[in-house]
């Protein structure tokens, strides 16, 4: 699962990001809201932990512009304005959920351990495109109930796809959600796994699925 954690006190995000990576999550952070808008609407996140009082761009705006774009992320607000009215204003912008600093750790993981197992939820089941199938708790995917026998990248990759089907993914945002934003790689490796992918729906038929929008990415698209 990855995390973006947007938070101005350098200190607090430091102990924040911190816990996430000990609990085993992928976590990435920005201090401030310019930074934290443009990683966050690259649609590559599980949840993001956000502050509501940012320099650029406050919490609330960055909620508001991300409903907007359509992004159904789950949000979490991290933050010292604790009246009602605040809360009432945190959640009618988007967020799904909202903690009071100071806070104990124990009920931050808690809390967003709840709103991870919502999104979790969705991929309990099958997902799938045409006769293409992932099972999330295999880890692999299938082409009428043939294995992909795909490795871990792979199936990460046709994940995001099938997750984002019919949509427009540049290489810089499959690169950032599947390697990271730190990774050492070039974003050549997109091109790569996508041609291994296409090889592996080859015998099947289903290489075509996986469309390349000349000059910005790919596309998971039935013709």
């Amino acid at each position: 699962m990855r995390i973006l954690v947007v938070e101005d006190d350098a200190l607090l995000r430091e102990a924040i990001v911190t816990v996430f990576r000990e609990e085993g999550y992928w976590v990435d952070e920005a201090d401030n809201g310019d930074d934290g808008l443009f990683k966050a609407g690259q649609n590559i996140f599980d949840l993001l932990v956000l502050d509501i009082m940012l320099p650029e761009i406050s919490g609330l705006a960055i909620v508001k512009k991300l409903r907007r774009q359509g992004l159904t992320v789950p949000i979490l607000f991290l933050t010292a304005r604790d009246s009602i009215e605040d809360r009432v204003a945190g959640l009618e912008s988007g967020a799904d959920d909202y903690l009071i600093k100071p806070f104990a750790v124990p009920e931050l993981l808690a809390r967003v351990k709840a709103l991870l197992r919502r999104t979790a939820s969705g991929k309990e089941g099958m997902l799938q495109y045409g006769e293409i199938a992932l099972n999330p708790k295999l880890k692999d995917g299938f082409v009428n109930q043939n294995a992909l026998q795909l490795t871990a990248k792979e199936y990460e990759l046709l994940e995001f796809f099938i997750v984002n089907k019919e949509q427009i993914l540049a290489r810089e945002q499959i690169f950032d959600r599947i390697w990271g934003f730190e990774s050492e790689t070039t974003l050549g490796i997109v091109d790569l796994y996508v041609h291994y992918l296409r090889k592996k729906l080859a015998p099947f038929g289903y290489e075509a699925v996986i469309q390349t929008v000349r000059g910005v990415g790919f596309k998971l698209k039935a013709k």
